[in-house]
């Protein structure tokens, strides 16, 4: 074998064997031209320079020298300052498109990942054991499945409150259709946000949701035909609602959750972004972002959207919380603490133990609902009680963050003159002992 044979690639130890048969003529040219796909003319030219100089003519001049497309010191120093101040715990993708976007420096995504390495900032990852799931072939039309999901997370870091990101997102598109930041994941909030996109892009077909007790009734006494506040609405709208049995069944919009808590994030500290209410206003310009970025092309050009939308008078009493009530002899009935009296111009006997529906909407108005009538009616206040407070289990984590902040903290003057009164309480105690040991 050639001397430094041992050090070369597989393609330059193949080149190096055809020349030298080629040398030695025990191949013929012609041959060796369909071998390394060269010409006749470069054959013979590396022949001769082979027979001059041997196997070091058939290496690349350039081995052991740094490429032509290497980036120089001046970037790469520039590139690490900035990735140090600002996208330290960015990912090597997005780090790349803020460098370019923000800084004007253009560094592959691959190259810079390799740079964050070397720098620890960046840790490579292994691959896990894969675990396959049946696929499922997208929907062919916009809107014709919306998968809509609540992402609670630290949205603005330690800057604002932990929040709720309730996200909807075409099933056939991939493009996100609507955003909205609320404190928990709640009936009110997906109401907000449904009203918001069927206004904007009309009435879907289906919405694909988890179980969640917003979706469907989960006790197992429950009636087959119970239904939440939010399934009735879309009942009222003929909209499908479609449980998922497992995360994985509506992986788009986990997906898109877990895409949203790596770049949203860094959006918002980017803009210095620190409340619920500057994020909503900031989200219709991600979602231009992330769609330019993430959204494909739906498999048929027909929108599946109906565009007939009810009045806005009858999109407020759909979009309310309903509940049914019964009038009593006194055409009254009773709801959150107060009476409402009907009022009628005839003497209301067809009304007596008549059962009404009470619709309450998104800015607290009151309806009442007989047969599709609304009915008028005079308030009275009740007498107030002390009932203990019902929390849901969503909104836990900020009730218990309220209760937090009122303990005062330990160098208070109330904590100090308890623990005074409980030292001399012990003190008392133990002189008592002692006397009636006497």
């Amino acid at each position: 074998m050639p001397e430094g044979l041992l050090t070369m690639s597989a393609q330059e130890i193949n080149r190096v064997a055809v020349i030298q048969r080629v040398a030695e003529r025990s191949l013929k040219q012609k041959k060796a031209m369909d071998l390394l796909s060269l010409s006749k003319r470069q054959i013979i030219r590396l022949v001769k320079s082979y027979r001059r100089e041997g196997v070091k003519a058939l290496l690349s001049k350039r081995r052991g020298q740094s490429s032509n497309h290497r980036y120089n010191d001046t970037i790469k120093a520039q590139a690490k300052k900035l990735v140090h101040q600002h996208y330290s715990d960015f990912g090597p993708t997005l780090a790349a498109e803020k460098l370019e976007e923000r800084d004007k420096i253009v560094v592959s995504k691959e190259t810079l990942r390799q740079w964050m390495i070397l720098w620890r900032l960046w840790d490579p990852k292994r691959h896990k054991m894969a675990v396959i799931h049946p696929q499922r072939e997208r929907r062919a039309c916009f809107g014709e499945l919306i998968q809509i999901d609540g992402s609670p997370h630290a949205w603005f870091e330690e800057r604002g409150p932990t929040c709720c990101l309730l996200v909807f997102i075409d099933d056939a598109t991939s493009q996100i259709v609507g955003m909205r930041f609320e404190p928990t994941e709640t009936t009110e909030g997906y109401f907000k946000l449904t009203r918001e996109y069927i206004e904007r892009y009309g009435m879907p077909l289906a919405f694909y949701n988890d179980k969640h007790s917003i979706f469907r009734i989960n006790r197992p006494s429950a009636s087959e035909h119970a239904e939440t506040q939010f399934s009735r609405a879309m009942r009222e709208l003929s909209v499908t609602i479609i449980c998922a049995h497992s995360a994985q069944a509506k992986g788009r919009v986990e997906r898109a959750n877990e895409t949203l808590q790596d770049r949203l994030i860094k959006e918002l500290r980017l803009r210095g972004i620190n409340t619920i209410q500057d994020g909503n206003a900031f989200l219709p310009e991600y979602i231009k972002i992330h769609n330019s970025k993430f959204a494909v092309n739906p498999r048929s050009n027909v929108d599946a959207h109906r565009k007939a939308l009810p009045a806005k008078e009858k999109l407020d009493q759909i979009f309310s919380y309903q509940e049914d009530r019964k009038i009593t002899k006194n055409l009254e009935i009773s709801y959150k603490n107060k009476i409402y009296q009907i009022q009628t111009n005839t003497k209301g006997y067809r009304l007596q133990h008549a059962l009404v529906t009470v619709c309450e909407d998104m800015s607290g108005g009151i309806t009442i609902l007989n047969q599709g009538k609304i009915l008028d009616y005079v308030v009275y206040e009740k007498a107030a009680r002390r009932n203990p407070e019902i929390v849901d289990a969503k909104q836990l984590g900020i009730k218990l963050d309220e209760i937090k902040k009122n303990i005062p903290k330990a160098n208070h003057p109330w904590r100090q003159a308890t623990l005074h009164s409980a030292r001399s309480i012990a003190i008392n105690k133990k002189n008592d002992v002692t006397r009636a040991s006497i």
